[in-house]
C-alpha cells in the first residue's frame, strides 16, 4: 500500500448530484490506484451510468457511453485490465466495486455502487470503496426509469458523470 493513497476520497459530480466515495487502498491498492489515475486524467468525465437495477446496483465507467452507439455500452474500458484483489468487504448498500467480464482479472474502468444487499458478490468482485455521502443521489439513479428488453437495466435517461474530483484527506 502506498502512503499517498491513504485517506483518499473522490467526488463524482453527476447530472443528478454528487456521490462521495471513500477509497480502500489497504484492501485493493491496484484498483484504487487505477481509479484515481483514470479520474485525474478525466477518463470518467462525460460517461453515463448505463446499467441500473433498483435494490441491486448502478454501473458506470464505460467510455463507450460517451457515444450515441448504445449497442456498445457496457463493453468499453481503458485498454488494460487490473488483476482481481478480492477481499472480505461485504457487498451491501454503498459498497463500490469493479465490474468485470467472466474473467476475474478483467476489471478496467467500469465500476458499480451497490444500491442494496449483494452478498452473493462477496469475494468474486473487487470492492475498492464505499459511498460516504450522496445516498439520495444513489437512490435517484437506481430508481430511474429503464427501457424494456434484456434485463431492463438501461436507463431511459442516463445520468452522466460530469467530472470526478480527487480529494486528498489531511495527513495523506
Amino acid at each position: 500500500m502506498t502512503h499517498e493513497l491513504m485517506g483518499v476520497r473522490v467526488r463524482l459530480e453527476t447530472s443528478a448530484g454528487a456521490l462521495t466515495l471513500e477509497l480502500l487502498p489497504d484492501l485493493a491498492p491496484k484498483h484504487v490506484e487505477n481509479f484515481i489515475k483514470l479520474s485525474r486524467k478525466g477518463f470518467y468525465d462525460g460517461t453515463k451510468f448505463h446499467r441500473v437495477i433498483p435494490g441491486f446496483m448502478i454501473q458506470g465507467g464505460d467510455p463507450n457511453t460517451k457515444t450515441e452507439k448504445e449497442s456498445s455500452w457496457g463493453t468499453g474500458g481503458p485498454g488494460w485490465s487490473v488483476d482481481a484483489e478480492f477481499n472480505d468487504t461485504h457487498h451491501e448498500r454503498g459498497t463500490v466495486s469493479m465490474a468485470r467480464s467472466q474473467d476475474p482479472n478483467s476489471a478496467g474502468s467500469q465500476f458499480f455502487v451497490c444500491h442494496g444487499e449483494a452478498g452473493f458478490l462477496d469475494n468474486q468482485y473487487t470492492a475498492f470503496g464505499k459511498l460516504v455521502d450522496g445516498f439520495d443521489v444513489l437512490d435517484e439513479i437506481a430508481n430511474a426509469a429503464t427501457l424494456p428488453g434484456g434485463e431492463g437495466s438501461r436507463p431511459s435517461e442516463p445520468v452522466s458523470v460530469e467530472t470526478v474530483v480527487v480529494i486528498e484527506s489531511e495527513g495523506a
